[in-house]
């Protein structure tokens, strides 16, 4: 015979259960991530997955990570966010010449870190420094990160300055389009993803990028030369960044949670994960008989760019004295907190 007390209870408590999970289902508010590097890439392949995890975790479920890939030219993702068609995204400063020129203090030659160290530098310093500029009107800054040294990968093998004048060298812009200058390169503009179809097609002679591109755009199967100079010509500077006002519709501690996830902790590991690809990249390249060309510092080749980038760091400090911050306290506080970072004293 059956317990009518018992059964209502049951049928109670299934209700109540079928209410709550179908309200934390529709409680759930799902943050979608807009990126454009191929899935082989660290920000895609590490830094996206591990921050979504933590995002998770940290407000217990309520909000989850949706990553869209494929977005176009990632000069148009700072834009994307900022009218909401996307939650958050990360791009490369250089994309957006004029707008964001405080990052790129990081970028110039003759830092000689890692791109760990440089990342952490630059997030403590943009906190402190480059926030109050308000370069980033619009969005929600939760990271800055740079890519390793960048090195020279070409066609043929680059052994002296004279080898590369006048020859085509994608550049990514930021500092690079400087150094260019200074080399005497034909300068061609592209995104990362097309330069392995541009060096396949003859459209380039050689690109600057991180020895990571070996493993992650496959240049060793189209560059089969890499010049390296001692510590690297340079660093790539980006940010991630998020869409404010969603931020601003969740619930308080779920922004804390998220926030409290990013900053430098996320800056770091993204650093982390980039230097890692390049570890990797090496490992490709020697193992693809790609001609490592290691330029020693007593080198000819070596002291010569010394002389060619001799006054950089001043210019840019002088190209940023409208910004209305003291550009050289930062960049100084940001080269000297990178190399303590990297020797492990901070």
């Amino acid at each position: 015979m059956i317990n009518k007390k018992l059964f209502s209870k049951a049928k109670a408590a299934i209700a109540l259960g079928a209410l709550t999970l179908s309200s934390s289902v529709f409680a759930e508010t799902v943050l979608h991530v807009g990126t454009w590097l191929p899935p082989t890439n660290p920000q895609n392949a590490v830094v996206w997955p591990t921050w979504a995890k933590w995002v998770e975790e940290a407000t217990e479920g309520r909000v989850r990570v949706e990553i869209q890939d494929g977005l176009g030219h990632p000069k148009t993702l700072f834009q994307l966010v900022e009218d909401g068609v996307i939650d958050a995204s990360f791009s490369y400063h250089g994309y957006v010449p004029g707008r964001f020129e405080l990052p790129q203090a990081v970028e110039q030659p003759g830092l000689g870190v890692s791109a760990e160290a440089a990342s952490v530098a630059l997030w403590r310093v943009y906190d402190k420094h480059f926030k109050q500029a308000d370069e980033f009107a619009g969005l929600e800054v939760i990271g800055m990160f740079t890519h390793g040294p960048g090195y020279i990968h070409s066609k043929e093998p680059i052994t002296a300055w004279d080898q590369i004048k006048g020859k085509k060298i994608r550049i990514g812009g930021g500092v690079q389009s400087v150094l260019g200058e200074r080399m005497g390169i034909t300068p061609v503009a592209a995104p990362a993803p097309k330069v392995y179809e541009m060096l396949q097609q003859g459209v380039i002679d050689g690109v600057f990028l991180p020895m990571g591109e070996q493993k992650a755009l496959r240049l060793n199967e189209v560059a089969p030369n890499v010049t390296m100079l001692p510590g690297g010509m340079y660093l790539g500077s980006f940010s991630i960044f998020m869409n404010p006002d969603f931020l601003d519709d969740l619930d308080p501690k779920d922004r804390e949670a998220i926030l409290s996830v990013s900053g430098e902790k996320l800056s770091q590991m993204a650093g982390k994960a980039w230097d890692a690809i390049d570890a990797e990249g090496y490992k490709v390249a020697e193992e693809s008989g790609v001609n490592l060309i290691e330029v020693k510092e007593t080198d000819p080749m070596a002291r010569e760019f010394y002389s060619m980038i001799k006054g950089m760091k001043e210019e840019w400090v002088e190209s940023v004295a409208d910004r209305g911050i003291d550009a050289k306290a930062a960049i100084d506080e940001l080269w000297s907190i990178a190399r303590d970072y990297e020797s492990g004293k901070n």
